[in-house]
């Protein structure tokens, strides 16, 4: 089941060469204050580009001539992103090559990168937020691997948090492929033998020992990102300790020794069922097996997360429906009581409008609480307490007018009591 992606660029739209002049003018010649990242390849600056009668946002990422990535870096990218268009892979909008300069514009994805949200934003995103951005980045992986429709895979060699992009739906997009090697797609063991490169943490140990390159070191690098996603730890965190300075082993050896929930994020630690827990570490795990051959495909991978996903939501809903059969109109009774009060004030102060201004608050309130499926489906579980809510309501409002339609008489007996008194005062 694909998740629905946006993105402004269509997926047989032609990228193009962009002149200099071009990205002197949107960038305002390189102007710091639209710097928006800063890498090993240099500043990202954000501007607006014109492609016909479209103005894209975008990245426009500026390679720095002491860059350790080189111009073979540079070609490679745009080697592969003219050639590849996926809902999970960021858009390549256009290059430039003058000169010195070389600069690839991609379309700015507003989130930033997963690594921010994790690690440095601190940013809540939910159980199910991750679950889905791991889902987004397995499918792009999946088809990197095997479903570009060339005659060659792509193995990206460099997937890390950092290099995963969020839309501003918060989809995932995987980009950065300076790194990313061609391999034939039909035969699953084939390998690249070619230099090490990497991240450190996210670095296949078998690709690392051999220099064998293969679609299953993505995998691996994956698994870190999924124990990254799930315990919130960076793939190198000195708070792990010497001993278990890499992410992965940590997460291993407590998958192992069944301690999970102690490497759960705690931001995220109420909402995961048990059983999603425990698929999702052993998915996880199981991209970090040692032999290469024994990791799953990218498209397994994917299958194993939805099945995830519909267990944590099935679940989830299940829980929210038990809790308001058991306790959801008591909720909703005692929201009502700044309501009965304000209804008070509505009959003492005759204040039609505050009524009404009341009543839409408090509905506000609930349509906040629930979604519209979810009201309904209460609403007709519940049509006699709600019958016997507006009973009361009525009930309430008539004592209150009664209560009003006595206040002139009470006032009336009051004041004659005072005269009373102050005549025999005065005798």
């Amino acid at each position: 089941m694909e998740a629905e992606c946006s993105s402004s660029l269509d997926v047989n739209q032609e990228f193009r060469q962009l002149t200099i002049s071009e990205i002197h003018f949107v960038t305002k010649n390189f102007d710091e204050s639209l710097v928006i990242g800063r890498g090993g390849f240099g500043m990202v600056y954000k501007g607006t580009i014109t492609n016909g009668t479209t103005h894209l946002v975008a990245a426009i990422k500026r390679l720095d001539s002491t860059s350790k990535q080189g111009e073979a870096e540079f070609w490679a990218e745009v080697e592969i992103l003219t050639k590849l268009r996926h809902c999970h892979l960021v858009p390549l909008i256009g290059y430039c090559n003058d000169g010195e300069e070389m600069i690839l514009a991609y379309e700015y994805m507003p989130h930033g990168t997963l690594e921010d949200h994790l690690h440095n934003f601190q940013t809540p995103l939910s159980w199910v937020q991750r679950l889905k951005i791991c889902i987004g980045v397995a499918r792009g992986l999946d088809y990197l691997h095997t479903g570009t429709g060339i005659k060659h895979g792509v193995i990206h060699r460099d997937v890390k948090s950092s290099n995963i992009l969020l839309d501003e739906s918060w989809n995932a997009k995987i980009s950065d492929f300076g790194l990313s090697k061609l391999g034939p797609i039909n035969q699953p063991s084939t390998y690249v033998n070619t230099v090490v490169k990497g991240t450190f943490g996210y670095l296949d140990p078998d690709y690392f020992t051999t220099g064998r390159l293969t679609r299953k070191s993505d995998v691996y690098a994956f698994g870190v990102v999924l124990f990254e996603v799930l315990s919130g730890k960076r793939a190198v965190d000195k708070s792990l300790g010497e001993e278990h300075l890499g992410l992965a082993r940590w997460a291993q050896e407590s998958v192992k020794e069944d301690r999970l929930e102690q490497i759960v994020d705690l931001n995220i630690k109420d909402e995961i069922m048990p059983k999603c827990l425990k698929e999702f570490a052993r998915i996880a795990d199981w991209c970090l097996d040692r032999n290469p051959k024994q990791r799953p495909t990218m498209a397994e991978v994917v299958v194993c997360l939805e099945s995830v996903l519909a267990i944590q939501e099935k679940a989830s809903n299940k829980l929210h429906h038990a809790r308001m059969r058991k306790f959801g109109w008591a909720q909703v009774v005692a929201e009502l009581g700044p309501m009965l009060n304000a209804s008070r004030n509505y009959y003492t102060e005759k204040s039609k409008l505050k009524s009404e201004m009341i009543k839409e608050k408090f509905v506000n309130q609930i349509q906040q609480m629930y979604d519209d499926s979810q009201l309904v489906k209460i609403a007709k579980e519940q049509t006699m307490h709600s019958n016997l809510l507006t009973q009361s309501l009525g009930v309430v409002s008539k004592k209150l007018r009664k209560t009003e339609e006595k206040q002139p008489i009470v006032r009336d007996r009051t004041q004659g009591y005072q005269d009373q008194n102050m005549q025999e005062d005065t005798l």
